[in-house]
């Protein structure tokens, strides 16, 4: 049967490849594939699977290609368009795994989890009837069984602290939105902020609200963090960049084989056009991050803060397939209005993916010298002339070091093994009441909550009992103590309030941010004389 299943298969293959329309070269290229997979369904020693063959051909096909063109199977692109989308269908919980058991973290707001009375805290021990705790759950376990589809209901049993007899909930499945924006406040009272995480089809939503909000609280000028973010849609990358820019200045091209040259120009009247601005970059800022940060460097509107981005200025396109499944293919470069080409050399594949490990041992982590740029990849900005640099990246205007200054091996053991985050949690389920009951609010916790003395034992004593094997170290800790603490802190506010909160805490050891901020309250910024 199997056998005889492959030969359909293959058949329906040849019959689609003879309709087609090819080039003759790709005509005999698509028989030579598909003579390879009769032969070795027919003759080969043991049974075969037609079906993941083809999957591996067309993964080592496009890997052949570049870097960024992917192959995603049907039963993985939903969770790989839930960052691009900014939505899935779901209960709307932030979860966590911790001793094989799946813990509420949170409940997103208006989620349909909230509605029905599930809290942070609560332990979900079964679904639909069958028990998920003892047995190895991994994270795509979780997103499989309660993500779902528009109105559909899953049943879940929940063990709370306190409570007796298990809970039961029936949900109704809902759309869950997915934030890009991570954070957003008043440094000070000028200074506003705002962590992005990626680039969705709802950023420029997003981001707009947060301008208005902190424009209404007096910000005059803005920090806007790009580090960490991967990038994501071209488009959102496009119209969020004519926030800043005025009138209709090209903020991107982009040129392919099968794409003639591509302009996209701004147009709309933003909500920050005018103020002082700075783009917060670093080596895992990449694509649409490089986008928006080099059209701001290039139109002299702002400045780049930080390290060296990625280096990706290659544009994929999304093409499904008739099974439901999909591969994102490399189409087009993109160039800066500049003309910069930012994508690194990727001809040695191994190499490319050992790139950011390579700048580290290089050095460039901690001096900009270690950065050799030819001549020939320099490049002059448009207003006010100044040298900016591609083939490789978006280089800062202010180059910031990695800090390392708290780095020891305890500190190092501690964020590998996730013990800041699981204490934290549970430390939060445990006084949960008393925390909130203690602090007014997010401003009352920041600045009075302590990891004091009795706290931190608490989580010495934890981690002992977590892992015996992980000694406390009295000379690590007097390296990386304040460091560990701001950790805990961070993450208390997290789970007392949420992401936005997690920032405001850990933000003051971001060394980056940091020297954004002694730039705009020191005349450095005046004295490039921006386009402001």
């Amino acid at each position: 049967m199997t056998r005889l299943l492959s030969f359909i298969t293959i058949n329906f293959l040849f019959v689609s490849l003879a309709t087609a329309q090819f080039h003759p070269s790709e005509v005999s290229t698509s028989f030579k594939f598909k003579e390879v997979i009769d032969k070795v369904s027919r003759y080969y020693v043991d049974e075969t699977d037609s079906e993941a063959l083809t999957e591996t051909a067309i993964v080592a096909l496009l890997e052949e290609l570049d870097p960024h063109s992917t192959y995603i199977p049907a039963d993985e692109l939903q969770a790989a368009q839930t960052t691009i989308n900014g939505s899935f269908v779901g209960v709307g919980i932030r979860f966590q795994i911790m001793k094989d058991t799946l813990n509420v973290v949170a409940t997103i707001s208006g989620g349909p989890a909230e509605k029905l009375g599930i809290l942070p805290g609560d332990k979900i021990v079964s679904v639909d009837g069958n028990s998920i705790a003892g047995i190895g759950l991994k994270n795509s376990d979780v997103r499989e069984k309660l993500m779902g589809e528009l109105g559909s209901k899953v049943k879940v049993e929940v063990e709370r602290k306190r409570v007796k007899k298990k809970l039961t909930f029936n949900i109704t499945r809902d759309k869950i939105p997915v934030f890009s924006v991570d954070s957003r406040y008043m440094i000070d009272d000028e200074i506003g902020y705002i962590k992005l995480n990626s680039f969705s089809r709802t950023t420029l939503y997003e981001v707009r609200n947060a301008i208005r909000d902190l424009k209404g609280k007096g910000m005059k000028s803005l920090i806007f963090d790009l580090q960490g973010n991967g990038g994501g849609l071209l488009d959102a990358a496009h119209k969020l960049a004519d926030e800043f820019l005025s009138e209709e200045k090209l903020i991107v091209y982009s040129e392919g084989k099968a794409q003639p040259r591509n302009n996209l120009r701004g147009g709309i009247r933003g909500n920050f056009e005018k103020g002082k601005l700075i783009i917060l970059t670093d080596e895992y800022s990449a694509s649409a991050s490089e986008i928006l940060s080099g059209a701001v460097q290039d139109w002299d509107r702002g400045l780049v803060v930080g390290r060296r981005t990625f280096g990706k200025g290659l544009v994929q396109r999304p093409m499904g397939l008739s099974d439901g499944s999909e591969i994102r293919l490399t189409i087009a470069r993109y160039f800066t209005p500049t003309g910069r080409f930012i994508q690194k050399p990727y001809d040695d594949v191994e190499s490319y993916r050992k790139d950011i490990s390579e700048r580290y041992l290089n050095g460039e982590f901690v001096s900009a010298d270690s950065i050799k740029m030819p001549d020939s990849l320099k490049f002059k900005t448009l207003i006010k002339n100044r040298t900016v640099f591609g083939g490789g990246g978006i280089m800062p205007d202010f180059f910031v070091p990695l800090d390392t200054t708290g780095s020891s091996d305890y500190f190092s053991e501690l964020i590998r093994g996730g013990f800041l985050n699981t204490f934290s949690y549970e430390y939060t389920n445990e006084n949960r009441k008393k925390l909130l009951d203690k602090y007014s609010d997010f401003s009352d916790f920041n600045n009075s909550f302590q990891c004091d003395e009795p706290f931190m034992n608490s989580f010495f004593k934890y981690v002992e009992q977590q892992d015996s094997t992980i000694e406390f170290s009295k000379e690590d800790f007097k390296v990386s103590g304040e460091f560990i603490k701001l950790r805990l802190k961070a993450f208390l506010a997290r789970n007392l309030w949420d992401t936005n909160e997690f920032y405001q805490v850990y933000n003051s050891t971001n060394e980056i941010l940091v020297r954004a901020i002694d730039i705009l309250k020191s005349d450095e910024y005046n004295k490039i004389d921006l386009d402001n």
